[in-house]
């Protein structure tokens, strides 16, 4: 991440309670997805388990990545 993507995350982070509720659910699916991902075999259940959680943590960062370039666009109104 550049410093200026990392700067402005943070300012999101700080500013927006979406974004910061959001960044804790991607980090949560991120998680999850380590410990299926760590299995040598996965069942159905968690085959389907990971394939949602990939679906719902892209979901998650595309939200993010949309506040975020919403947030820069007020910033630079400002």
């Amino acid at each position: 991440m550049s410093n200026a993507a990392g700067s402005l995350t943070e300012s999101v982070l700080l500013q927006n309670e979406e974004y910061r509720r959001l960044n804790e659910e991607h980090h949560q699916y991120e998680s999850r997805l380590s410990v299926l991902s760590a299995k040598a075999v996965l069942s159905d259940e968690e085959q389907l388990e990971e394939s949602t959680l990939k679906k719902k943590k892209l979901s998650v960062k595309d939200r993010m990545y949309s506040l975020a370039r919403q947030f820069q666009g007020e910033a630079a109104q400002t």
